[in-house]
């Protein structure tokens, strides 16, 4: 009896540990070899899939990360691998991320005419599927031209308490960023048009804190793109960076929140529901709330969110991305600005504002705004998931599951596409000229039925901000300060984009 009880002692203080701490030990290193087996699959499954695609030395681990390195060269590489690799090729960020990037218009035809491929996330940007088509049928509405036309008013008024604020840039003549000043101008602007709301943000002091999260959220998303344990998202939830995200995002959803609630508010008085549909020219919000599917079925609480968080942020930061390298590229090419300002002045005959029958009345000016959206589009780059297999006017096929991604800076940079194609040169937008190229040749604002919704709108802007500023003022190039391109959610500068500016004489 003495001899099993001794044993059993022994037992349980020497091997009871000794087999938890084995057993755990062997748990792990079965844990982490499925792991390690899934990925090589993955990876394996991937290069079967693009072998068909020849494209740039990727590493096995890091693939195309290091290749770019955010000194504002990276879209130079892309035009360069496009010269190299016609039509398409991959980009890995990862061993099992892999990305097919198109950059010539009769794959981008394919993609964008195809009901198979499908983008990501819940917005009307990214959503997919009878979602998606449920959606865009119902604020469609919201984008009619009698929607539109009391916009170009407000769109003035806010384009003329910034160009007041840059009075002080003409006296001095000093440089200054333009990147900063546009989108407080065009979020003024998106929240007067599309959501009725009054706000002092171009005014008010310090920076506005829904603009730094949108700025902070673009540059999070870039980096978890190219840091390879945040492709984990419990890795990303458990980082600093996740923190960040987290809290930038929460105060882009309040911002959103806060619109929706005052508008909802508004609408709860039967009287001014009354009225906003009797003068009709309801807002993008109005739209939202007072939509009705053939089922009387409107949109969620989530669903309106949603759009309100796409708009918010396509109607501002993607129109200041195109309206800052516009006027940058005016200022580099004075005598296209000249050019412009006498259209202008023609067109406005010294009324010191814009109407809406005026901003069809600028074809020079649109054939330049076209050709700076060409040179600096301000979403370089969209992407797709594929959900059925795709084959490709050449018979390569991509299986379903793929990521295509679809530069836009590649497109409307490919040399065998566009003649000269880093000059810029308006008259490709002649009708004449136009006829003659892909309709997929230019997709500043994408194309087929997932165009985007509201390129009327931000084209209207951008017409009637740049024939407001070169009303007022000549812009100057600065030799001082040359942008560097660097991609992300819109195209950016790393370090800014700066113009000198000075006073119109003899305004006539």
């Amino acid at each position: 009896m003495e001899v099993s009880d001794y044993l059993e002692g022994v037992t349980k203080r020497y091997l009871e540990p000794f087999c938890f701490y084995h057993v755990f030990g062997f748990v792990c290193i079965i844990y982490i070899a499925m792991t390690l087996t899934r990925v090589a699959l993955k990876r394996k499954r991937l290069i079967r899939e693009f072998e068909q695609f020849p494209g740039p030395p990727a590493h096995w681990l890091f693939g195309n990360v290091n290749d770019f390195l955010q000194d504002g060269t990276d879209l130079e590489k892309i035009t360069t691998w496009g010269e190299r690799y016609p039509y398409a090729f991959p980009l890995w960020f990862g061993p099992t991320l892999a990305i097919l990037n198109i950059h010539h218009p009769a794959y981008v035809k394919t993609i964008l005419s195809s009901t198979g491929a499908n983008l990501f996330g819940e917005g009307l940007l990214v959503s997919a599927g009878q979602r998606w088509f449920r959606h865009r049928r119902l604020l469609t509405p919201g984008f009619h031209y009698d929607i539109l036309k009391p916009y170009v008013k407000l769109m003035a008024d806010s384009a003329k308490v910034m160009l007041d604020k840059w009075e002080a840039y003409a006296k001095t003549e000093e440089s200054f960023e333009l990147f900063q000043h546009v989108s407080l101008m065009t979020l003024d602007s998106i929240l007067k048009c599309a959501f009725s709301c009054h706000s002092n943000c171009q005014t008010e002091s310090g920076s506005n804190k829904y603009i730094q999260a949108v700025y902070e959220l673009c540059d999070l998303i870039n980096i978890r793109f190219r840091m390879l344990p945040y492709h984990s998202d419990i890795i990303f939830h458990l980082s600093p960076h996740g923190y960040r995200y987290r809290r930038a995002c929460k105060i882009a959803h309040n911002h959103t929140e806060e619109v929706i609630r005052k508008r909802k508010e508004a609408l709860t008085n039967e009287k001014e529901q009354q009225f906003s549909q009797k003068k009709r020219n309801l807002d993008f919000l109005d739209i939202l709330l007072c939509a009705r599917d053939e089922q009387q079925q409107g949109l969620s609480d989530e669903d309106i969110r949603a759009e309100v968080d796409t708009f918010m942020f396509e109607g501002h930061d993607t129109t200041a991305s195109g309206l800052a390298w516009i006027l940058y590229i005016l200022a580099n090419n004075p005598e296209h600005q000249e050019k412009c300002r006498k259209e202008i002045q023609q067109v406005l005959k010294g009324k010191d504002s814009i109407d809406w029958e005026d901003v069809n009345k600028v074809p020079y000016t649109t054939m330049c705004i076209k050709e700076s959206l060409r040179l600096y589009p301000p979403v370089p780059g969209m992407a797709r998931k594929v959900t059925k297999p795709m084959t490709f006017f050449d018979g390569r096929t991509v299986p379903d599951g793929c990521i295509v991604g679809t530069s836009v800076y590649g497109i409307h940079r490919n040399a065998t596409v566009w003649e000269n194609p880093n000059v810029f040169d308006p008259l490709r937008f002649l009708p004449e000229n136009t006829a003659k190229r892909s309709p997929h040749a230019f997709v500043p604002f994408s194309a087929g039925s997932r165009n985007c919704i509201g390129q009327n709108f931000a084209m209207n802007e951008m017409k009637v901000v740049v024939a407001l500023t070169l009303k007022k003022y000549i812009l100057i190039k600065d030799p001082d300060h040359t942008p560097k391109m660097i991609p992300r959610l819109v195209l950016r500068s790393i370090n800014g984009v700066n113009i000198k500016i000075r006073f119109v004489e003899n305004e006539p």
